[in-house]
């Protein structure tokens, strides 16, 4: 199993550097697309026919050691169980759908080769994300996918509403994606080596307190709550999906239709002894997805496209996913997982169809077309048919319209106080931010050298620079080199903060800092 599961994570990047290495001849690019689709099915069949001969025992391969120190091991893990089956052959089925429909769809268009490397680059992370053993393996491919998604949003680039959008929806995924890259430092630190998923459900299986104290836990399951939200559109980020259909409609059927829509259920489906813990944290996850299905149910009956309507209708079945994680159905969610997935992806594969269909009818019936509604639904007495008042109606109506302004909240209570505060560090002048600087290290010296403070607390005022760094970073507009020294600002003085909290990671923070100043350096 070891090999197959290894062929099935390398088939995409394997695939990814044929067609980068190709000419720009759509048959070969094609060709290549076709037979590594046709490859990864093969070994994920095998796979998935060798796992069930072996009684569908989870099964766990370390592939190697990225980093080794005498206490720590960053290893990069394989694991496969039902979940990852499940999504394993959703993944394969409809790649190799989306595969074989793109050779025609996309004929003679400019990026066509941009296209399919975008694909492959997304199925390769998709797949990492699958079968990740640790939560770290997990982080790697979920980064893949959001830049995946982000250049597929932005496919027609010569176009302002794409990339607008695509940034919108990059903002959302940084976002969340902070929980998910806190959530997995957490990890190390409550856990240390017992942070594979194969291992998380024995951690809490055998005592009545959780093995890192209620707190600790809490903050845990919120920072994956919140990554799988924005990976998922759920409240109160149900906003960036519909806007994410600029892209081909291959993409929206397989990034936002079927799979990438998915990975926060995934996540939550990976991490479920952590989150599932406590009352609370179900309570809230059951909250969230309620809310989602209330908004997005809504919103769907206004949307004037028909990739807004089919988007909505993919968040609220997510939604619904969530409160049945909430109330443990975890096997009731794979099989829903699996509807949902294929009829969002064949819904959006013929919208261009349906539509350009009801537009030949219409024309050529030379005069108005309308698609009447049910005849029972006329038969009813108007009692019946409109419960509700017309104000409450009407005021439903306008809600749904604007989408519950939820883009505007977020917005509001997100985006812009963090753009504020980073205008206000901008504006400051340089010999100010000096002064404010030198003053906070001189008060903590002042501590270390009259109280006997520890001088590990030097690196509070070195990771409020840092912070501030960063914000300045967001801060900025139309000046690129000043937000890329800012952000290696940033990393450099992370990397002293460390060096204060933990002298003898001297070895850990060069190697970190040795990708940092060389990246910097390239611009």
């Amino acid at each position: 199993m070891n090999g197959l599961m290894l062929t099935s994570v390398l088939l995409p990047l394997i695939g990814f550097w044929l067609i980068f290495i190709t000419p720009n001849n759509e048959k070969k690019i094609a060709a290549i697309s076709f037979w590594c689709s046709q490859a990864l099915g093969l070994c994920i069949v095998s796979l998935i026919a060798l796992w069930a001969s072996n009684g569908f025992q989870n099964h766990e391969f370390e592939w190697f050691n990225l980093y080794t120190t005498h206490n720590y091991r960053f290893q990069v893990l394989l694991y496969f169980d039902r979940v990852s089956a499940v999504y394993l052959g959703c993944v394969w089925a409809i790649f190799s759908i989306i595969v074989k429909y793109c050779r025609f769809y996309l004929h003679r268009e400019s990026g066509y080769k941009r296209f399919f490397l975008t694909i492959f680059s997304f199925v390769f992370g998709l797949t990492i994300v699958v079968l990740s053993g640790s939560i770290d393996v997990l982080f790697a491919g979920w980064e893949i996918v959001g830049m995946s998604s982000f250049l597929l949003i932005a496919f027609y680039r010569h176009r302002v509403q794409p990339v607008r959008n695509s940034l919108r929806a990059y903002t959302v995924y940084r976002f969340c994606d902070i929980g998910l890259l806190l959530g997995s430092w957490m990890s190390h630190l409550l856990f240390h080596e017992s942070q594979h998923f194969s291992q998380l459900a024995n951690l809490f299986e055998h005592t009545s307190f959780p093995p890192a104290g209620y707190g600790s836990m809490l903050l845990l399951s919120a920072l994956i709550i919140i990554a799988a939200s924005g990976k998922s559109a759920q409240f109160p980020f149900c906003f960036w999906l519909p806007r994410a259909m600029e892209g081909p409609t291959p993409s929206s059927a397989i990034f936002y239709g079927a799979l990438s829509v998915h990975l926060g259920v995934f996540l939550l489906l990976r991490t479920d002894p952590i989150w599932t813990y406590h009352y609370l944290t179900r309570f809230i996850v059951f909250m969230i997805g309620l809310l989602t299905v209330i908004f997005a149910s809504l919103s769907e009956k206004t949307q004037s496209n028909i990739k807004g309507q089919i988007a909505y209708a993919s968040i609220t079945q997510v939604g619904l996913m969530f409160i049945e994680l909430s109330l443990g159905l975890d096997t009731l969610v794979l099989v829903h997982f699996l509807g949902n997935a294929f009829l969002r992806c064949y819904q959006l594969l013929v919208s261009p169809s349906i539509v350009a269909h009801l537009l030949r009818v219409e024309g050529s019936a030379d005069t108005d077309f309308f698609i009447k509604s049910d005849k029972s639904y006329t038969f009813l007495p108007a009692s019946i048919r409109n419960t509700l008042p017309e104000v409450l109606q009407n005021t439903l109506y306008v809600f749904s319209l604007q989408e519950g302004n939820l883009e505007l909240l977020v917005r509001a209570f997100v985006w812009e106080p963090l753009k504020r505060t980073g205008a206000i560090i901008n504006n400051t002048s340089a010999w100010i931010k000096a002064l404010y600087a030198f003053a906070g290290l001189f008060i903590i010296m002042v501590a270390i050298e009259g109280i006997g403070l520890d001088r590990k607390y030097l690196s509070i005022p070195i990771s409020m620079g840092m912070v501030f760094a960063s914000l300045s970073a967001f801060g900025q507009i139309n000046k690129p080199i000043r937000v890329w020294t800012a952000i290696t600002l940033s990393s450099i003085l992370a990397g002293i903060a460390v060096l204060f909290l933990n002298p003898s990671a001297k070895q850990d923070v060069a190697i970190f800092l040795s990708g940092i100043l060389p990246a910097w350096l390239l611009v």
